[in-house]
């Protein structure tokens, strides 16, 4: 599904169940578990079978965020977009987030964070917010899919936004 012309499309994207088999590992260096890497692969089929495939994606730099990615990606992309690890996205702010989205240049856009800053961020974009319980608190994988009618992401102001969707996985796997 192309991004209309006058439009610009974002994928949002929490990333998915991350491990924490390693207690004395750093937060930003936890790779996904078991059931984060089944989520993300069926996120990746999830925006494939829609036709919604980012043409850039700006990505937190943790390990957690840059694995959900490459889980994904495999299903969902088949040009290689460009891709952007931002330190500035790791445990980013809402407002961050936006000041982050402003500076992006293709019409569909994919970014990759975390909690509380996402959910946060993906209440402010839309005009209705979409009606599903798992909205607010924006679960790990949660993606929210959602249009603006601007020209470039410079002009993007919050609650302007039409969701096209909201994805939650299926919570098996362990």
């Amino acid at each position: 599904m192309t991004t209309p012309a006058g439009y610009r499309r974002l994928i949002l994207t929490r990333h998915a169940k991350s491990s924490w088999d390693a207690p004395d590992q750093s937060d930003k260096d936890r790779p996904l578990n078991k059931r984060g890497r089944l989520a993300a692969q069926e996120l990746g089929d999830f925006l494939a079978s829609r036709g919604l495939e980012p043409e850039e994606l700006l990505c937190s730099s943790a390990a957690r965020t840059r694995e959900t990615w490459q889980r994904l990606k495999s299903a969902v992309i088949a040009t290689r977009p460009p891709e952007q690890y931002l330190e500035a996205l790791y445990h980013a702010s809402a407002e961050q987030m936006l000041d982050t989205l402003k500076t992006a240049q293709a019409p569909s856009v994919m970014m990759i964070g975390h909690n509380p800053g996402i959910a946060e961020f993906a209440a402010s974009l839309p005009q209705r917010l979409p009606t599903s319980p798992d909205f607010k608190r924006f679960v790990t994988c949660a993606t929210l899919i959602i249009d603006f009618q601007i020209d470039d992401w410079a002009d993007l102001e919050p609650g302007t936004g039409a969701v096209l969707e909201f994805f939650t996985p299926s919570r098996r796997g362990g």
